[in-house]
């Protein structure tokens, strides 16, 4: 590719990234209004939901697909269904009609998430590719910084609706620059080739499992019927889809000998318990400033900024610092040591504590996300065939979406235990939990957490390193009879 067409190419991905990553937390700003024009409160939580479980369930089917047919055929059916979602949304009249379309609307996000970072393998060298990562990570990153304003912002300028409808110019650019910039690999598959019994039981088993882990959030006990119905019902499914993906598929959705691979099998569980520990500091640091420290909450937001800040910042510099460290395991070591820090230091916070110490904590959990994050993608882009890198980094992002329910579920079920579900949602509004009362379950929500980011800070341990250079350029940059220094363990 030519470098103005490799341009071109990257400033798509790079704009629906954008689309994607900062409509979540645009639509988050305006959901109050929207609820009260609406007249649905009672579906609140599921115009999240329902966009989370349709991205989360159709990435790995999105990422198989694009190893089938191409990138670039991929990325335009998801841009092109998220714009028209997306206007279904700014259209929506009624609270059910908005539920279903932000469902529509996650079922294409999930589709550019599964190949955006993919697209970065296809069209740069292995040393580039590493660095790009970062980038796009902090790309990600700025769009949750800018993400709640803007959506505050256009709400009060202008309608709620709006903040629909400024994806459709957005999406529309991004669209153009993927069909001048993005190479079109033709492809011998044809739909007969898709896996269609794995894409059925995929989706039959995981979507169950991701609502009953919802419901444990929204007051269910893990031993309701409900809860217990869906998941081990998912589960249940899940095990028929192992099997079919063994036994039967000829062109498996989920590659399985994959997560025999060190690489990968090492970084599925830095992905998971990375984004287990940023959900559960998105969702509950909030709480820990307003119910025990007493911030407002307007202040309380700003407060997740330094995490978001690291995400961005650092994130092109571990991409950089990925490719000229020697053991870049350490760095991932340095990483996860990083989180868990912070999610001890948040376990302390009291009352009386002051500002410094959560602050702190969130640059840290920042830094060793920011570092996390592309490290995963980056690992396994470079351990698997080019033949499975759609399967391979889309499994990276599914992991890390599925990690967000579980974490809300079991941290929830922790702070419910210990305040009560009337404690719970009365805590900043007299319902009779003191500050004192609060730190003490939210001390519990964050030790726990560190806890079980501990389990991706073990795996760190294990990682066996592949180069993440094009060795072969950099032999002949060093000249005959000069070789590059690799590392494999």
């Amino acid at each position: 590719m030519s470098p103005r067409v490799q341009l071109i190419a990257t400033i798509g991905a790079i704009l629906a990234l954008a689309l994607a990553s900062i409509d979540v937390s645009v639509v988050g700003a305006a959901m109050p209004r929207i609820a009260d024009d609406l007249n649905g409160l009672s579906l609140y939580a599921w115009v999240g939901v329902s966009y989370a479980v349709a991205a989360a369930v159709v990435v790995p089917i999105a990422g198989k697909l694009g190893d089938m047919f191409g990138r670039k055929p991929v990325l335009l059916v998801g841009l092109a269904g998220f714009v028209i979602a997306s206007w279904l949304c700014g259209f929506a009249q009624t609270m059910p009609q908005l539920v279903g379309f932000r469902g529509l609307a996650g079922l294409f996000g999930g589709i550019l998430m599964a190949n955006i970072f993919t697209l970065l393998a296809d069209i740069y060298t292995p040393e580039r590719r590493t660095q790009m990562q970062g980038l796009f990570f902090g790309v990600a990153g700025l769009s949750m910084v800018v993400g709640p304003p803007l959506g505050g912002f256009i709400t009060d300028a202008w309608s709620w609706r709006w903040v629909f409808y400024v994806n459709v110019p957005l999406g529309l650019l991004a669209i153009l620059a993927v069909v001048v910039g993005v190479p079109f690999v033709r492809s011998g598959a044809s739909w007969r080739d898709i896996d269609f019994a794995g894409v059925v039981t995929l989706v039959a088993g995981v979507v169950p499992i991701l609502i009953g882990l919802t419901l444990t959030g929204d007051g269910h006990a893990w031993t309701s019927p409900e809860v217990l119905s869906l998941i081990i019902g998912g589960a249940l499914l899940l095990g028929v889809f192992f099997l079919v993906e063994t036994r039967r598929a000829a062109n498996p959705l989920v590659p399985f000998p994959m997560f025999r691979t060190n690489q990968f099998a090492v970084m599925v569980v830095v992905a998971f318990f990375s984004a287990f520990a940023m959900m559960g500091v998105t969702f509950y640091v909030p709480l820990l400033y307003q119910g025990v420290l007493g911030v407002s909450a307007t202040h309380s937001g700003t407060l997740l900024i330094p995490m978001t800040l690291g995400l961005m910042l650092v994130g092109p510099i571990a991409g950089k610092a990925m490719t000229a460290m020697a053991h870049y395991r350490y760095l991932a070591v340095f990483a996860m040591l990083a989180i868990v820090a912070g999610l001890w230091m948040l376990s302390t916070v009291g009352p009386h504590t002051g500002q410094v110490v959560p602050i702190v904590a969130m640059v840290l959990i920042g830094v060793g996300i920011g570092i996390a994050f592309p490290m995963a993608t980056a690992v396994v882009q470079s351990a698997i065939p080019m033949s499975q890198m759609g399967a391979g980094t889309s499994q990276i992002q599914f992991w890390r979406m599925f990690a967000g329910p579980v974490s809300l579920a079991i941290l929830g079920s922790i702070l419910t235990g210990q305040v009560g579900v009337r404690g719970q949602s009365g805590v900043l509004g007299g319902g009779g939990v003191s500050p004192e009362q609060l730190a003490g379950a939210l001390h519990d929500v964050f030790l726990i957490s560190a806890i079980a980011v501990c389990a991706g800070l073990v795996a760190t341990f294990f990682l066996k390193e592949v180069p993440l250079r094009d060795m072969s350029m950099a032999k002949k940059a060093a000249g005959k009879g000069r070789e590059g220094k690799t590392v494999t363990a």
